[in-house]
Parts: structure tokens; sequence; C-alpha cells
């Protein structure tokens, strides 16, 4: 059978709900989504949009992944909701903290995200989730990461300017008509890393609604992790897997 790829398309992977712990004592909600029967080729660990203003795990475009990659680019997906924020899986212990708190739950989310030792290890933030990327995803066994309308907002320069010091790929996905920062705008303020490639998207916003922006986000976030040009099929066939 031959599935079509969808927006509300679930292909099969397997999904694992816990807990992450963080070392101020919080339970932090979480899943794994990993392939079915192939050994993960990379790890994405992601990190969601700001929770006050709606985002959290099941974001749309950190769920698609979830709900992607796996099945066809054999990627290890983790998804959690950082401190206070509630999704349809459930509440994360903890209040949000504007950042700061949040580092912990960042830490929590890397040694549980190494500890599948399924490199290359990728952190994936959209919005929100990006300040949290570049506060303190600077750390041994991050490979590469993926910004996603990033809007600098709790990202100091000196912190942004850390990264040139830094050997982690750093790919930045920015929306055309974005809110916050746009892709002019974004290339110079990312020209403090060097090695941080900016990509524009036309017609796109912050939000990344419409499924060809979806498209092409997950496509990016494939060819970071496998290190390699990827389109994703438009199709699952059941026998790929079997």
């Amino acid at each position: 059978m031959t599935i079509e790829v969808r927006a509300n398309t679930v292909l099969p992977a397997r999904r694992e709900e816990f807990a992450l712990h963080t070392a101020d004592g919080l339970s932090l909600v979480a899943e794994w989504a990993l392939p079915l029967e192939a050994d993960p080729l990379a790890t994405v660990v992601t990190f969601h949009p700001l929770p006050t203003a709606g985002g959290f795990m099941d974001s749309h475009v950190l769920r698609k992944a979830s709900n992607r990659l796996p099945a066809l680019a054999d990627i290890a997906v983790l998804r959690f909701n950082t401190r206070g924020t509630t999704s349809p899986q459930g509440t994360s212990d903890g209040t949000f903290d504007e950042a700061r708190g949040e580092r912990l739950d960042v830490d929590a989310a890397l040694a549980e995200g190494l500890h599948l030792d399924a490199p290359p290890a990728v952190l994936l933030g959209w919005s929100f989730g990006t300040d949290l990327v570049l506060k303190y995803g600077r750390q041994p066994g991050v490979d590469r990461v993926v910004l996603l309308s990033p809007p600098l907002r709790y990202t100091s320069d000196d912190e942004l300017a850390a990264w040139s010091q830094s050997d982690i790929l750093m790919t930045v996905i920015v929306p055309e008509l974005d809110d916050f920062l746009r892709p002019d705008e974004a290339r110079r303020r990312f020209a403090a890393v060097p090695h941080a490639e900016v990509i524009g998207v036309d017609g796109a916003k912050h939000l990344w609604v419409g499924e060809k922006y979806v498209t092409n986000v997950l496509d990016a976030v494939a060819s970071v992790a496998l290190g390699r040009t990827v389109a994703l099929p438009a199709t699952w066939s059941e026998e790929e897997t079997s």
C-alpha cells in the first residue's frame, strides 16, 4: 500500500513517551520517534516556539518532523515540552522562565539525545527554540544546528558571536515575510558567525503555514542531518519497512 504524505499523515515509527528529568528536579513531557526497524542515521533534538504564544512540542513543523523523518529518512526525532508548557501529551513541571531556567531543560534534552548514540546530533530550534539553542546548545557532542525563524529575542550579541569559536555547523532558515527577523537583517546579524549559512524562503511567514513551506523546511533539516541534499518522498510504501 502506498500512502501520500499530507499535512496530517502519521507514518510508522517507534514512538516512546517518557519524562526528561532536569537538574532542578522537574519532569518534562517528552517523546522519541525512532525508525521502525532501521538504526537511526542521525538524531534531531527539537526545541519548540514560545509557550506563552502557543508554542509546544506539537507545534506543526516539529510534529510533522516527528511524523515523517523516521520513516522517510531514518532520522530519530526527540520532542519535549519546556518547563510549564502544555501539549496534548501533558504538562511539564515548572513555569516559563524567559529562557533562564530553560537552560536546564536544554541540558536534559541534550543528554537524552546524545545518549541515543546515533550521530550526527542535530539541534532544531524554531522561534523561541532558536534562542534556547543559541544560548545553551553550544556543547560537546552537538554536530549541527538548524535555526528556524530566529527572532534573536533572548540571545545577546555576545552569545551569538560565541558560535564563531565553534565548529558546529549552523543553518539558519528565515521566512521572507517573518514578523521578527527577515533574511537581509538575519544575514547582517549572523555575520558574527562566519560559518552560518542563512537561507531565505520566498513567501514564507514566521509560522510556516502551508505544506510547501513545511516540505522546504523538512527537506533542509534532513539534508543537514544526513550531510547531503535530500528531497523527502511525497509518498511512502508499506513495502519500504517489510
